[in-house]
């Protein structure tokens, strides 16, 4: 697991792009809770962390592009365009540390 930031530097309902062992990753804090998910989105290559709104209640992050919203537990899409799952990788916070591992796995 790689440290990415401090959890005081995301805000709570709120996507920020990190790069873990070469890899884009959308890391979404919800209260104290944060995910990792990919961060290009499997129906166009767009960054969702790039103006993705995040859906706090469904634990989803939305493309900006075409609308599709990714689970941040499984990452499958809920809507279409978007019909293939981005990877979720292991995210988790101690002592104020965000830590994510790379190795991810596509739902």
């Amino acid at each position: 697991m790689s440290i990415v930031c401090r959890l005081d530097e995301i805000e709570s309902g709120t996507a920020k792009k990190v790069s873990v062992d070469g890899v884009a990753v959308a890391l979404v804090r919800i209260g104290d809770d944060v995910y990792a998910i990919g961060d290009v989105c499997s129906h166009a290559n767009v960054s969702l962390s790039d103006g993705g709104e995040v859906w706090c209640a469904e634990k989803q992050l939305e493309c900006p592009k075409h609308g599709s919203a990714f689970s941040l537990t499984t990452g499958l899409p809920n809507t279409f365009p978007a019909t293939q799952p981005v990877p979720v990788f292991s995210a988790s916070v101690i002592n104020g540390d965000v830590h994510v591992s790379a190795k991810g796995s596509a739902s």
